[in-house]
């Protein structure tokens, strides 16, 4: 009978056998009294009301408690940064968790990244190169007032059936891994508890709670830099920093007000983003190599800091002074982890409890959605009564293998911001990038599953050789750069067709094949886009005879991975071309392009 039953069971489908074990465990477990939780979440920010939703979700029955040490509802506007998202953090707050309404009617449509790269004394915008689209993209994105997100999501997370609770602090933490349940002290108004959970999850931000109990270190990264940024009670409107009709023709399609508009600088960027409580956010973010910290760290400074660097911002900031919300800063943000996930002894790092990369393109509620989703199904799995030790450990290395992959973007590319000509082409490169790998696997729910499909993990692999080497060919391109290049508008999606379809293709519903095949498309994409990357700026020096460009020109023509490039930039442009829009040269873009068997002489003695 035994035989009967094990060969019954191992027939269901994975969900059915969940749904089963929960039924058991209702039936059979016995009664949890008071404060006996499946999973205790030490923070109550993004990171940890979205995963307490997300559980409860996808199974209802899940005791769920989140600890809070602020009190709640929380103010809006002056509350935290993170307030853009792009196309992988909306798609989760928006699809995943269900959020549609709220954001279509309680935050702000985005439109899109935008970028103004320096120009002379950085007076007049419309003499600045201008990078971003002119049209509304499909997929849609938003600015978000995190106060008035974090209110509406904590309002569903008590309407599902969470314990939230707020105002109190974590007194004490005894992790049991060789018990059932671990053990949480709380302490707060209404004096001290002590809770249980099967599970413990650190989402409570840079305080890094379970971090600091488990006595590890936060791990220190190249990347160095700082930000401070305050929240002014006034719209600043970047579309009326000029009259001039041709600048204002540019993006009929949309405002710029609604973009995450970047005024970028040698080693800086500042941003300007709208809320939906009619404030603006103000944001500088440096290189420390660059720009002392001590220049920008208090309001003062901060805003001295904007009429040197940034005057045409200042002037309108400096009309509203009187309004200013918030002054708060960051130093040293970029950190990692030695370890996020323990399926052993039942903890889980989530948000900037476990790691943070840059501010550059909003990845941090991107990082928070993919680490919920592995953090969700680890705990899913767990409850289930599966042994999820193994899983972890992959789900782990997956997780700090992407940030660190993400994290070459930014490291040590600040000094490219001083260069339009070669950063126009990188936030190109880097948003195509984004969303033809990272979020084709995160809306096909593919960051759980990558070992489980040889190709796409041999295929990401790949993708991590192609950008690692695309982003040192912007560094050493720098080393040789021209002039920078006179005022003029690249519009980011229009004109390109690769980016048309990367966009609209994240959201594409395909089948495993299907997908595997898509992401095996994308990677050679990629390695098409590098080579004619490659081969265009090095035809650009054909006629430059100095030192250091033949120097630099005679590396990269013995750079194998380059060849390897370029001769998949020769064989595929016939098929399948790619326009050469997104590669900006300045005077050189008046020449005609090379054919592609011309480019690839450059480094035919080398493949």
């Amino acid at each position: 009978m035994n035989d009967d039953v094990n060969r019954q069971l191992a027939e269901l489908s994975e969900s059915q056998r969940t749904a089963l074990t929960d039924l058991l465990r209702e039936r059979f477990d016995p009664p949890t009294q008071g404060d006996a939780y499946d999973v205790v979440i030490l923070g109550g920010g993004m990171a940890g009301l979205t995963l307490s939703l997300q559980l409860r979700r996808a199974r209802p029955n899940t005791r769920v408690m989140v600890i809070e040490r602020q009190p709640h509802p929380v103010p809006e506007a002056a509350h935290k940064v993170g307030e853009s998202t792009v196309e992988l953090s909306a798609h989760y707050l928006r699809d995943v968790l269900g959020l549609k309404d709220h954001l279509d009617t309680g935050q702000l449509r985005k439109f899109g990244l935008r970028f103004f790269f320096t120009d002379g004394g950085n007076s007049d915008i419309t003499s600045r190169v201008e990078v971003g689209t002119s049209t509304w993209l499909a997929l849609d994105t938003y600015q978000l007032d995190r106060g008035r997100l974090e209110n509406e999501i904590g309002r569903r997370c008590v309407d599902a059936g969470v314990e939230f609770i707020s105002n109190c602090v974590v007194a004490d933490i005894e992790l049991q891994p060789d018990k059932p349940v671990h053990r949480v002290t709380i302490s707060g108004e209404e004096g001290t508890r002590e809770v249980t959970g099967r599970w413990v999850v650190d989402a409570s931000g840079r305080s890094q709670l379970l971090r600091r109990h488990l006595g590890r270190e936060r791990i220190p990264v190249g990347h160095k830099a700082n930000a401070s940024w305050f929240r002014i009670a006034e719209r600043i409107d970047i579309d009326t920093w000029s009259d001039d009709p041709q600048w204002k023709k540019r993006t009929v399609g949309g405002p710029r007000y609604h973009s995450t508009n970047h005024l970028m600088g040698p080693g800086y960027w500042l941003w300007l983003i709208p809320l939906a409580s009619g404030s603006t956010s103000v944001g500088i973010v440096c290189d420390d190599d660059l720009h002392d910290f001590r220049s920008f760290n208090k309001l003062d400074k901060a805003l001295e800091w904007i009429r040197t660097h940034e005057p045409q911002a200042a002037t309108k900031i400096d009309e509203h002074l009187d309004k200013v919300q918030d002054f708060r800063v960051m130093r040293d943000y970029c950190y990692s982890a030695e370890q996020v996930y323990d399926g052993d002894q039942r903890w889980a790092l989530t948000g900037e409890a476990g790691l943070f990369l840059d501010p550059l393109y909003s990845p941090g509620l991107d990082l928070i959605s993919i680490s919920n989703g592995l953090t969700c199904d680890l705990l899913l799995r767990s409850l289930a009564g599966e042994d999820v030790g193994p899983l972890a450990t992959i789900h782990d290395n997956l997780y700090r293998n992407v940030a660190e992959f993400w994290r070459g973007i930014y490291e040590k590319r600040y000094p490219l911001m001083a260069s339009s000509r070669i950063m126009s082409s990188k936030v190109i490169w880097d948003t195509a990038f984004y969303w033809g790998v990272f979020c084709l696997l995160f809306f096909h729910d593919k960051f759980r599953t990558i070992g489980d499909a040889p190709s796409v993990a041999s295929n990401l692999s790949r993708l991590t050789q192609i950008s690692y080497r695309v982003q040192d060919f912007f560094t050493e391109w720098a080393s040789i750069d021209r002039p920078p290049l006179t005022g003029r508008y690249i519009d980011t999606h229009a004109p390109l067709e690769f980016m048309q379809e990367l966009h609209t293709g994240m959201g594409d519903d395909l089948t495993e094949r299907e997908f595997e095949a898509r992401f095996a498309e994308n990677t050679r994409l990629f390695e098409q886009l590098a080579g004619q990357l490659m081969s265009t700026v090095m035809d650009s020096y054909t006629d430059d005879y100095s030192d250091d460009v033949i120097a630099v020109i005679q590396r990269w023509r013995r750079d194998p991975l380059i060849g390897e490039f370029v001769s998949t930039y020769r064989a595929d442009h016939a098929v399948r071309p790619t326009s050469p829009l997104w590669i900006n040269l300045g005077e050189a873009d008046e020449r005609p392009a090379p054919a592609p068997g011309t480019s690839g002489e450059l480094v035919a003695d080398s493949v």
